[in-house]
């Protein structure tokens, strides 16, 4: 690609526009924050780099380009990227051409601020924009800072097969929608990637095959709320659902395990669970964030459903499919949260019987119907407290739930060696637990029978029989 040029001054950057550079001589070096929507959209990233002629680096020193895929859903994501920030900072005065990039939520969210701030910033990419990415490195080498944030009623960047740039081979993420019509009142989201719109089904199923075609052995479909994908084919009319789409990506392969994250309570259908119940490779494992147990602090969250509703998808997801394990998320110390607010989160926990959950305490986002209308008024210190009590009973939970476990035999997709030791193997049942085991002479990807026979606080072990 010519559009980069070169100065033969060293201390010149190396995209000026004194003579042509070829753009396979540029290296990228990505970091990635946050969901797993940004590790998709980090490999939707460097499909379109490498189309124009960029080379993905692990080696941070050998960068020409340095990426940050940001998260802005919490204070502290952002506070890590200012950090790394940094330490780019620092590189780029030992090499002067070095071009380092904002993108995804963080840059949606800030904007200019990132490149008034961070004077070593020379890009900042909004989720909607990477297809201009190759342009505005054009445009930052030439000294100019680069910036585009428009966020897009359709673009779903369906028709790009991402990079599985730092995948084990085995397990991969396929984004079926992008955006988010939920304004919840915490998140800010809807603010950073835009309102929700649907992929094509069909390049879904080709993104599938292709995986399948690659080795991969388990695919995880993608949307910030996948119980309201909706999609229409536009020449025969046909309405797919995300029950359907679900079934549709199941029957690719029997051999393919199929994941879906995340599920929204309000959303989640009867019609799901059967599709689940009726696949066997579609994974018995559903996270369905609660956010509190108290109907009260639900309403003020904005959540469009309240306590007796939650617990009734709970029963539905017990009553259809009996061996799912169910996971959520938690928020402590949501504005204006009471002590009995707080007690019916920990009574909900228990209700349930979560298998694991990420909790949080809550953290104010600029922008939100929270930070424009409630006061954040629980004190540093009760948050704290608050925090440490769920995480209290979500470790009994977890423990409880492993303890059930075992002595029962479970089939276990192979991913890797253990951290701990090359003679064993790690894996993940259906239900999404992590399982070590002696590798005997099987290889990674293949799927083996194993009989737990004790376990940590945090992994299943047994032995394949």
């Amino acid at each position: 690609m010519s559009v980069f040029k070169e100065n033969t001054n060293t201390s010149a950057p190396k995209f000026s526009m004194a003579s042509p550079v070829v753009a396979n001589d540029l290296k990228v070096y990505m970091e990635t924050y946050g969901c797993q929507m940004n590790v998709n959209d980090s490999e939707v990233v460097m499909s379109i780099l490498e189309q124009q002629g960029f080379e993905y680096t692990t080696v941070m020193d050998d960068a020409d380009l340095i990426l940050v895929n940001t998260c802005s859903i919490r204070e502290n994501a952002e506070q890590r990227v200012r950090g790394r920030l940094n330490v780019f900072r620092l590189m780029k005065r030992k090499k002067p051409s070095l071009l380092i990039g904002v993108i995804g939520c963080m840059a949606e969210r800030l904007k200019e601020q990132l490149l008034e701030e961070q004077k070593m910033v020379d890009l900042v990419v909004g989720p909607d924009a990477y297809r201009d990415l190759p342009q505005l490195v054009q445009q930052a080498g030439s000294g100019r800072k680069a910036v585009n944030v428009l966020l897009s009623r359709e673009e779903t960047y369906s028709d790009i097969s991402p990079v599985r740039y730092d995948s084990n081979g085995i397990s991969a993420f396929v984004s079926i929608m992008r955006g988010c019509n939920n304004m919840c009142a915490y998140c800010v989201v809807p603010y950073t990637r835009g309102g929700e719109r649907s992929r094509d089904a069909q390049t879904i199923l080709r993104e599938v095959r292709e995986l399948v075609e690659m080795g991969y052995k388990e695919v995880t479909l993608l949307g910030q709320n996948v119980d309201s994908y909706h999609w229409t084919d536009t020449y025969t009319s046909d309405e797919i659902s995300f029950s359907r789409l679900l079934a549709l990506v199941a029957q690719v392969s029997p051999e393919l395990r199929v994941r879906f994250s995340t599920s929204h309570p309000k959303d989640m259908t009867d019609e799901v669970l059967y599709t689940m119940a009726k696949y066997p490779n579609i994974c018995k494992s559903i996270h369905l964030p609660a956010q509190s147990g108290s109907t009260r602090m639900l309403e003020m969250m904005k959540r469009g459903y309240t306590r007796e509703w939650y617990l009734g998808r709970i029963e539905a997801i017990r009553r259809i499919i009996p061996e799912c394990a169910i996971t959520t998320d938690i928020i402590a110390g949501f504005c204006s949260e009471t002590e009995e607010d707080h007690q019916d989160t920990l009574s909900l926990m228990r209700e349930v019987g979560y298998e694991f959950a990420f909790m949080f305490k809550y953290s104010e986002r600029p922008k939100t119907y929270a930070q424009r209308k409630y006061q954040d008024d629980i004190p540093e210190e009760v948050k704290t407290r608050r925090l440490q009590e769920i995480i209290d009973v979500q470790i009994e939970l977890s423990a409880e739930a492993k303890k059930e476990k075992l002595g029962k035999t479970f089939e276990v997709l192979i991913e890797g060696a253990s951290k701990k030791s090359d003679d064993q193997f790690v894996g993940r049942t259906s239900q999404n637990e992590v399982v070590v085991f002696p590798r005997g002479t099987y290889s990674i990807g293949q799927y083996v029978n194993v009989k737990v026979e004790r376990c940590t606080s945090a992994t299943l072990i047994g032995s394949i029989i």
